[in-house]
């Protein structure tokens, strides 16, 4: 308990830094680290390629896509509950009885979540997280982040994937850290995953600068998730409706005469 007590109180310390931050464009997101975080990206994109992309293709070669469809369904399920949480911290009351409902039938009539029931008889699928409630109740997404082995993050995101751990039944699974349950739960899990994002390569491969690319990408996605995808336009400082009301007003006419008319 001492450690869960401490992690609360990190996120929590982090989450008081970061109510002050202000949401920026994805565009023009604040980078400091760019230095620290290209660094990484290549590191990472090193890993991919020699580890994690051939392993994903063999992973393709040797099952069936039935089965494949079925692991991410069952994957997807698994961590629907953080989605719950989610739903009722953003006040999304309708949201949250229709996820509820759609949790339910795939754990039941899904066969634990391997079938995708739900969708089918009109409960869609919504996609929530932590990091996602705190930019909905305000909060900036901080400094963009690209860590190691795990990809783009930032500030707000780190804090939510955190708090995240604690909705997600696996947690809560005995025996979670042994050596079967640790394969199953993470290192398929990514396997599967990256195996999903093998037909994007191609796009990536195609950037000039792939940094620049993933960052943007990332943060346009993050910004559509907290705001259901209707996110604010963005404010260019301009004048808005052609208002001329801040324009001087013009010089009176000697002698009192009225002013010549515009054209």
């Amino acid at each position: 308990m001492g450690l869960m007590h401490r992690c609360c109180s990190i996120f929590a310390a982090a989450a008081v830094l970061l109510a002050g931050c202000a949401h920026r464009p994805a565009d023009d997101p604040a980078d400091p680290l760019e230095h620290v975080n290209r660094a990484v990206w290549k590191f990472d994109s090193k890993a991919d390629d020699y580890v994690l992309k051939p392993v994903a293709k063999t992973y393709v070669a040797a099952t069936p896509g039935w089965v494949r469809e079925g692991l991410t369904n069952f994957f997807s399920n698994l961590k629907y509950p953080t989605t719950i949480v989610n739903d009722f911290l953003q006040a999304k009351f309708v949201q949250g009885v229709s996820d509820i409902g759609r949790f339910a039938v795939n754990s039941s009539y899904g066969i634990g979540g391997l079938v995708d029931v739900g969708t089918r008889v009109g409960l869609p699928k919504h996609t929530e997280d932590f990091g996602q409630t705190l930019g909905h109740w305000g909060m900036g997404e901080g400094w963009f982040l690209m860590l190691p082995l795990l990809g783009p993050s930032d500030n707000r995101d780190l804090v939510g994937s955190g708090v995240d751990i604690f909705t997600s039944p696996a947690y809560y699974l005995p025996g979670r850290y042994d050596l079967p349950n640790y394969l199953t739960n993470y290192v398929l899990y990514n396997i599967n995953l990256r195996a999903n994002l093998l037909p994007s390569d191609s796009l990536l491969e195609s950037q000039f600068d792939t940094y620049l690319f993933i960052r943007t990408a990332y943060l346009e996605h993050r910004q559509a998730l907290v705001y259901d995808g209707n996110p604010p336009p963005e404010d260019l400082g301009l004048d808005s409706g052609g208002d001329d009301s801040s324009a001087p007003a013009p010089a009176a006419a000697p002698g009192g005469q009225k002013p010549p008319e515009k054209q």
